[in-house]
């Protein structure tokens, strides 16, 4: 039988044509060692599989995708559908060659009713179980159903200027619990039909939404241009959640190992407290520089100094990271060898010749 699915323990760099870049590279950090919430890659040959089923997720396909959240599950100690330890993914895409215009992230998916109520009971943060809801909701409208965001930022805005402030950090639990209500009857309007309560079913349409982000218009154009195979097809990762708008102590950012423009020895990049991944590019917020992290966070950034050394040796080259701190803890949700400038691409490899990289 066809393997279609693979577990992060069962990859490494090498498989970047079955897993894409991304895929391959968080298997190869996971199986290093290094701290990378756990998860599976459904293979660029299943995207292929898709394409030849017209458009539909087989059999075959989808029990290896279930028998893989079953292995995660297990691992992770929690169950998708839970109220008492609920298991929440990421899903995002990953095709052998990074390319614009493809599936943007789903993050928090496995969130319904239910589980929000659960969640905000136990934790007592009932801002944080709705922040990530209404994310959802949001992500799953824009990437699965094809809607714009702008009517849902629209509510977002209103209900800041309800509320007289500025910041999304300012907005309460209930704020938040508002805003997921108001989201979900926008999306009930936009879509004409209830956002979707079954965690498996998000799930299944999630990876049906990367798989078609493959051929849509803009990935065709940009394959076009730069002369890349419409045969390749893209991987889907799905990970455990971790949560950068948890706390205080919570955060999301990038970073590159090296300055990408002049190539000096010392992290460059930039960071939100208490946010989630897709802030740092949708400018819903200004991000601080790697620096302040170094003054707010010094043990978070000592550590993915220390890392950022470990990959740089690892992968012989520069590298470009994504990474999430939930209470405090680091972890690592990306890395990939890093673009720079001419200046910088000279000055790295003269360094690193010197240290023996």
């Amino acid at each position: 039988m066809m393997k279609y699915v693979y577990l992060f323990s069962e990859g490494t760099k090498e498989m970047r044509n079955i897993l894409g870049g991304k895929g391959a590279n968080l298997a190869e950090m996971k199986n290093m060692g290094l701290k990378v919430p756990d998860g599976f890659t459904v293979s660029t040959e299943a995207c292929h599989r898709y394409y030849l089923d017209k458009k539909q997720i087989n059999a075959v396909l989808e029990k290896q995708i279930f028998d893989a959240l079953a292995a995660l599950e297990k691992s992770s100690g929690k169950k998708m559908g839970n109220e008492e330890k609920p298991l929440l993914l990421s899903v995002r895409s990953g095709s052998p060659i990074s390319m614009p215009g493809m599936m943007d992230t789903i993050l928090n998916l496995g969130m319904n009713d239910t589980i929000a109520k659960a969640m905000a009971k136990k934790s007592g943060n009932t801002r944080f179980v709705y922040d990530s809801y209404r994310r959802l909701i949001l992500m799953f409208a824009d990437v699965v159903m094809g809607c714009s965001r702008e009517p849902f930022e629209r509510l977002l805005e209103l209900k800041k200027q309800t509320r007289n402030i500025t910041s999304d950090l300012e907005l309460t639990g209930e704020d938040m619990y508002d805003l997921t209500m108001g989201y979900k009857e926008l999306y009930k309007r936009l879509v004409g039909s209830v956002f979707p309560e079954d965690p498996k079913l998000q799930l299944l349409e999630s990876i049906k939404a990367v798989f078609n982000s493959w051929n849509n218009e803009r990935a065709r154009v940009y394959r076009k241009m730069h002369d890349i195979s419409d045969n390749l097809g893209t991987a889907v990762n799905i990970q455990e959640m971790v949560y950068g708008n948890l706390s205080d102590t919570s955060l999301t950012g990038v970073a590159f190992s090296r300055n990408p423009s002049t190539g000096e020895n010392k992290l460059y990049g930039e960071f939100l407290e208490r946010a989630q991944g897709e802030d740092i590019v949708s400018g819903v917020r200004t991000p601080k520089s790697i620096d302040a992290m170094e003054r707010d966070f010094p043990k978070v950034y000592s550590e993915l100094n220390d890392i950022s050394k470990i990959l740089e040796k690892h992968y012989g080259d520069m590298q470009d990271m994504e990474f999430t701190v939930e209470n405090g803890v680091l972890y690592m949700l990306q890395t990939r060898n890093a673009k720079r400038t001419a200046l910088a691409a000279v000055k790295t490899a003269v360094s690193m010749v010197k240290e023996k990289i």
